[in-house]
């Protein structure tokens, strides 16, 4: 059935829930798993470059400049993305699940859609943030692009992570009518 899963990863509570249902689904289907991050300056935990407020506001003698300030945390920012796919893959590994992983850059939505299209996944599993209204409307939504754009099926994880059950290693699938 599945011999691909596509895994979007991100430091949410939601995403983490995707992961373990992504990691029930390979261990019930026999599929592999591909676990990516997105850098993008969409990511509330990207850095940002700081706005210049005027020459008086930075210290004389300031011995880095801004831009070489802005590329450490950059790089830092990608180091913590690395290590968390990881740990994340060593996870997989331990509970009998074929792992690799991956960082992209750019918009998360297509990025998602355009490496899943390369590699032939079967599935994608991403968790949704639950945005709606106006930060929706502004900072769009990941899952709806992926739901309308992705070249195979997806599965969106909603519900919260505090109702998860920690005593099943099945995935958990429910039909909606409607």
């Amino acid at each position: 059935m599945f011999h691909k899963i596509l895994v979007a990863i991100d430091r949410s509570e939601m995403s983490q829930a995707g992961f373990d249902e992504a990691v029930a689904i390979a261990k019930a289907t026999g599929a592999s798993l591909i676990l990516m991050h997105i850098l993008s300056l969409d990511d509330e935990e990207s850095p940002h470059m700081p706005v210049l407020l005027g020459r008086d506001f930075y210290p004389q003698g300031a011995s880095r400049s801004v831009g070489q300030i802005y590329e450490e945390l950059w790089k830092a920012y990608e180091e913590r993305g690395s290590v968390l796919l990881q740990t994340l893959t060593e996870e997989a590994t331990a509970k009998g699940v074929a792992a690799e992983f991956t960082q992209g850059m750019g918009s998360a939505g297509p990025v998602l859609c355009e490496f899943a299209r390369e590699i032939g996944a079967d599935l994608i599993v991403l968790g949704r943030r639950g945005r709606s209204g106006l930060d929706e409307l502004f900072l769009g939504s990941v899952s709806n692009y992926v739901l309308h754009h992705a070249p195979c099926s997806v599965l969106v994880i909603h519900r919260q992570p505090e109702a998860r059950t920690k005593t099943t290693s099945e995935p958990h699938i429910q039909t909606v009518n409607g």
